[in-house]
């Protein structure tokens, strides 16, 4: 047994819609040592994502939800401190499932990637080399299948994965527009993001106007993080043989009972559109080489990265709440120290 302490966050009720602080509890506990096939991890950065909202209740989510009275399930980097495993060694840094707690002890399917040592900081392997680059690349690539002079629209576009589809579409030479929810996040999204113009969809009024005011030609990819209503005003919008890539649901703050809205199935059949959910852990064979690809943008100075760190675990019960207000200012991340 060793002599360190792990201090944790753990899941202590379970939420309906979106975790508040009062779901989550700070406990202590000894850490044991890795025992055989088995790392310990000591995290440096913890990544708080929307997706933990699903992960926290059980309310028509894709996969189990995290058990009661242990660590919330989060992604994080940290350094391997001991190891009984030949292929990852000590002193190493890797990316994977470790949890809100300062150590982990993993079995080697937990760490979905090793990280490369570069120029940029190791947080970054959270936000643009992380879930949220990852998924920005490998979906708009895969699914949206981008050609320049195309016209994209996307939501959530200040946001931690929004924010590297807009760059992502610039450089493949399309023109982007953006949906976002204050002044400020249209002012940063289109002096940073590569967006050409932006809507502040709590403000528009008539979405739908909106929409196509900025949107005049109508629109070649959707790429939606929120659905609800942004994507019933944003499907009228698709052009013929128009891509949707469905990201997200977070403007649905529960599943019980299941929303409805505006039929969407005369605007798929007419339009001929193609409409594909995507969840990034389906393609983890592709995650080095899309890392690899990023990195390279993001030292080039092809693509921005900003990240919002809160120093300490005490800020993470209450980080994916703030998170669906929208206060976060880049990628939201818990420094453990």
């Amino acid at each position: 047994m060793s002599a360190r302490e792990n201090r944790q966050v753990r899941l202590t009720a379970r939420p309906r819609g979106i975790p508040q602080a009062e779901h989550f509890s700070l406990m202590t506990e000894p850490v044991a040592g890795p025992g055989k096939g088995e790392i310990l991890v000591e995290n440096r950065y913890l990544s708080v994502d929307p997706a933990q909202r699903g992960w926290a209740n059980d309310e028509g989510n894709y996969s189990a939800p995290v058990p009661l009275d242990t660590p919330m399930r989060a992604l994080a980097v940290g350094e391997i401190i001991e190891s009984n495993v030949p292929e990852l060694r000590a002193g190493e840094f890797v990316y994977g499932w470790f949890g809100w707690q300062r150590y982990c002890v993993a079995t080697p399917d937990a760490v979905l990637r090793r990280v490369v040592p570069s120029a940029l900081p190791l947080s970054a392997n959270l936000s643009v080399l992380g879930m949220n680059g990852l998924t920005a690349y490998l979906a708009f690539h895969g699914l949206g299948d981008p050609k320049p002079g195309e016209h994209v629209l996307v939501s959530t576009a200040a946001g931690s994965v929004g924010s590297f589809v807009g760059q992502l579409a610039r450089i493949a030479g399309c023109r982007a527009v953006g949906l976002t929810s204050s002044a400020d996040k249209m002012a940063q999204a289109k002096a940073r993001y590569g967006y050409q113009d932006m809507i502040n969809y709590r403000e528009a009024g008539d979405l739908g106007a909106a929409i196509r005011a900025a949107c005049p030609d109508g629109n070649d990819i959707f790429f939606d993080n929120t659905g609800g209503a942004i994507a019933d005003a944003a499907i009228r919008t698709m052009r013929l043989r128009g891509r949707i890539i469905q990201c997200g649901t977070a403007a649905n703050a529960s599943w019980t009972p299941v929303p409805t809205g505006p039929r969407p199935e005369r605007e798929i059949l007419t339009r001929r559109l193609r409409w594909s959910g995507f969840i990034i852990f389906d393609h983890l064979a592709e995650f080095d080489a899309a890392a690899a690809r990023l990195a390279e943008l993001a030292l080039a100075g092809q693509i921005v990265h900003d990240e919002e760190v809160l120093p300490g675990l005490e800020h993470a019960p209450s980080a994916i709440a703030r998170l669906y207000r929208g206060e976060n200012q880049g990628k939201l991340i818990i420094a453990v120290d």
